[in-house]
């Protein structure tokens, strides 16, 4: 069973509470209250040895990125068909899981509530995997972009949330220029550093990144496996910056 298909069939046995708890209520009617059963029965959503924390951080990771991705196609105005389009390719879902992932995000988009408080919870739960929070950033980053542009309104938005959720400036910079601006395809800002770093400097930032970004670490701290590609997007750019830089810098 995938992660949205148990979230909404009420496979998911232990509590979130708070807001994405209580939108997940709404959008599974029948299932919140199993949902909200922390002494419910182990569910398919994690593998056997995962933890509940780790569960619980690939359920509240996965309905986070759906209610901001939501309300923040909301921020220019405007909800698109590519920006629906692309959150279901960031998420792998299959056609079968589409009508899942249309649940959730109406639901999201009927929320009254602010993004600030989804914000908030994600940051809570992910405490501790930073490079965790920054991958939420870098999906709702696909989901900006999915129209050809970013809108003034939904970059105030990202940088919002980047901020609630304690990402540093140093990271939400290298992922803006992994995805828009004249940085985009500089290979120092891709791996966060002046073009004057010295080799062993960059040498040192890109095993750090390689280490932190893997996808396979990601996924031991919370992330879905449903947003692995993005993972392995932005470890394929941080691997072709550093290649570039290398050669220019005969970096061996």
């Amino acid at each position: 069973m995938s992660i949205l298909g148990a979230i909404l069939g009420g496979a998911a046995g232990f509590a979130i509470g708070g807001p994405i708890g209580a939108l997940v209520g709404a959008a599974a009617g029948h299932a919140a209250q199993r949902f909200g059963n922390a002494n419910a029965e182990a569910n398919d959503v994690s593998d056997a040895s995962a933890s509940k924390d780790q569960a619980t951080r690939k359920v509240t990771f996965t309905i986070g990125v759906i209610v901001l991705g939501a309300k923040m196609a909301k921020a220019d105005g405007r909800v698109t068909e590519d920006e629906i389009r692309v959150f279901r390719r960031v998420f792998r879902t299959s056609p079968e899981e589409e009508k899942n992932v249309a649940k959730l995000f109406n639901q999201a988009k009927r929320d009254t509530r602010g993004f600030e408080a989804y914000a908030r919870q994600l940051n809570r739960t992910l405490s501790g995997a930073p490079e965790v929070k920054e991958q939420v950033i870098d999906c709702l980053f696909e989901i900006a972009k999915a129209d050809g542009k970013i809108h003034p309104k939904e970059a105030a938005f990202l940088e919002a949330v980047a901020e609630l959720m304690d990402v540093s400036s140093l990271a939400f910079s290298r992922l803006r220029n992994l995805h828009v601006g004249d940085d985009e395809r500089d290979p120092y800002a891709i791996l966060g550093l002046k073009s004057s770093a010295e080799p062993e400097q960059i040498k040192y930032r890109y095993r750090e990144l390689v280490r932190n970004h893997h996808p396979d670490k990601l996924t031991a701290e919370g992330m879905p496996e449903e947003a692995i590609e993005i993972a392995n997007q932005k470890l394929a750019r941080i691997n072709a910056a550093y290649d570039e830089v290398a050669k220019s810098r005969g970096i061996r």
